[in-house]
């Protein structure tokens, strides 16, 4: 492809050996805004398990401490994709989340669904909204990348393929969405979070069904989301397939959009990764 110098490089890489630099080039140079709002609703599906909204409603965590738990989740999960997850850095944020993992009871089916997220929602939003979406050979990438998380976290039982993990995340979703007032409340504080990164704060309420229209009617439900007017679904959907024909035409980001250098109001002097997160 012209001006797709590393969609290029990707075709010549093998997802076996290769699937950090896969991942990485998809995330920082082929796809960065996608990738970040693919992940954003990736992380948006699991508030629609009671289970897991329920656990966050009781630390307070998602409804009191919003943008810091938005901003630690992102920062440890950048840290691990920017550096490699044997690496320094990468080593001491999955042991930052490990740890803070460590501290409740949860199901390893729990682990296995959110760990299916982060593999199946950039596939799929690249399939609707990306400017192309990921071949064959990323796709192995990717579901090599949390495969490999997934050791290091001592998460067990992960399908032994993509193909079978969609299954598991499809039956998942059709056992275990179900609504429940933390939904709902885990919901429309991120949701509100991520719209005041664009919006003004008296405008984000009206700007909800824009939001919604993003998300599919299993989901919606599970979460107590009204529908939005169809109308806005399609302008909005109309919207993101422009937005896709236009970003064919243009060279990928030769400098890598890295998510651990964006400015963020929760540290506004840095951070270290031993302050990432919660503690008892």
């Amino acid at each position: 492809m012209k001006n797709k110098r590393f969609t290029n490089e990707i075709s010549n890489s093998d997802p076996n050996i290769d699937w950090h630099r896969i991942a990485f080039l998809l995330t920082f140079h082929c796809f960065p805004w996608d990738m970040e709002k693919a992940l954003e609703f990736a992380l948006f599906r699991t508030f629609g398990i009671p289970a897991i909204s329920k656990l966050l409603v009781a630390t307070g965590e998602f409804t009191e401490r919003t943008r810091k738990r938005y901003d630690d989740t992102e920062l440890i999960l950048y840290e691990i994709l920017e550096n490699g997850m044997d690496s320094e850095r990468g080593s001491q944020a999955i042991a930052r989340m490990n740890a803070m993992h460590g501290r409740f009871r949860i199901a390893n089916d729990s682990y296995l669904y959110v760990l299916s997220t982060f593999i199946f929602e950039p596939i799929r939003w690249m399939d609707k909204f990306g400017w192309r979406p990921f071949t064959q050979k990323e796709k192995e990438a990717t579901f090599i990348n949390y495969f490999e998380l997934a050791k290091r976290m001592g998460i067990q039982h992960v399908p032994a393929s993509l193909d079978e993990f969609e299954v598991f995340n499809r039956n998942y979703e059709r056992e275990h969405f179900k609504y429940d007032p933390a939904n709902r409340l885990v919901g429309l504080k991120t949701l509100d979070l991520l719209l005041s990164f664009y919006l003004p704060s008296w405008l984000i309420r009206f700007s909800r069904p824009t939001a919604i229209s993003l998300m599919d009617p299993p989901l919606r439900k599970a979460m107590g989301f009204e529908n939005p007017p169809l109308l806005l679904e399609k302008i909005i959907l109309a919207g993101m397939k422009t937005r896709a024909a236009f970003l064919r035409f243009l060279p990928e980001s030769t400098k890598p959009k890295l998510g651990t250098l964006k400015k963020r109001h929760t540290y506004p002097n840095g951070y270290e990764i031993q302050e990432l997160g919660t503690f008892r």
